[in-house]
């Protein structure tokens, strides 16, 4: 069965997945990038590993390889995947924390929407299973 911390990171990716559905692509790559930052910090707190609730996800990113639950070989094809993710919300969102997009509409295509979705499901996967053979 699901491990009950990893809730709220399923919550998360069920949302992605249901504004996919709705042709929301942009709200759909904000919530897969919540799901695997809410995964990565779900792992930390069960194993007691210390991270700042403000983290971004490249610090998120680098404390797994700290805590050798992905290998180091890993991290470019993580930082590669978050990239992805934030591809289609402007990184002003980190500092400022409101999703105004400024005087560019950033456009999210039905593809890319739906290649993200699918490498969330594949990461969160990946790093369940890092977990378990901790």
């Amino acid at each position: 069965g699901q491990d009950p911390c990893y809730a709220g990171a399923n919550d998360e990716f069920l949302s992605a997945h249901e504004h996919y559905r709705h042709q929301r692509y942009k709200e759909c790559l904000v919530d897969c990038s919540k799901s695997f930052e809410s995964l990565i910090k779900a792992i930390h707190d069960k194993h007691s590993w210390h991270y700042e609730k403000h983290y971004t996800a490249s610090k998120l990113i680098a404390s797994c390889l700290t805590n050798q639950l992905i290998p180091s070989y890993m991290q470019s094809q993580f930082s590669s995947f978050q990239s992805l993710l934030e591809s289609g919300t402007p990184n002003i969102r980190n500092k400022l924390g409101g999703h105004g997009q400024g005087s560019q509409v950033v456009s999210v295509p039905e593809h890319l929407a739906s290649y993200a979705l699918h490498l969330t499901a594949t990461n969160l996967l990946f790093l369940m299973n890092c977990e378990k053979d901790l």
